[in-house]
């Protein structure tokens, strides 16, 4: 079993920027993935960005207005810990966003075994 819990989200301007943390507890963390996936209210749970557990491969998500370029994703296992720092923010990044862990390197949501409660982001202009 792995417990996380999400934090740092809030309000912020556009062009503002946000942290994200994600807290680890349980099994081993640093021989998991870990993803961050967002969801707007009325649409279907997206992936952000991904981790693999030696924090040498990441990937991020590659649709329109694309956060790759302002968000990066790290993870800093002896404090079993994911972060998500997300820079220039626009107001379609208002969502509430959740990590995500797993075993494999995916950006498919059913791929994933453990979720946070997730944390709300709302950016306005």
């Amino acid at each position: 079993q792995v417990q996380l819990v999400e934090s740092g989200g809030g309000s912020v301007q556009a062009g503002g920027s946000l942290r994200l943390s994600c807290a680890a507890s349980g099994r081993t963390f640093s021989r998991i993935a870990m993803g961050w996936f967002r969801q707007a209210p009325g649409k279907e749970r997206e992936f952000v960005a991904l981790i693999s557990w030696t924090g040498r491969i990441t990937y991020y998500a590659e649709y329109t207005d694309s956060v790759k370029g302002r968000f990066s994703i790290s993870r800093d296992n002896a404090r079993n810990t994911v972060y998500l720092q997300m820079n220039s923010l626009k107001p379609e990044d208002t969502a509430v966003y959740y990590c995500a862990a797993g075993v494999s390197r995916s950006r498919r949501v059913d791929e994933y075994d453990y979720w946070g409660q997730g944390t709300q982001v709302t950016v306005s202009l």
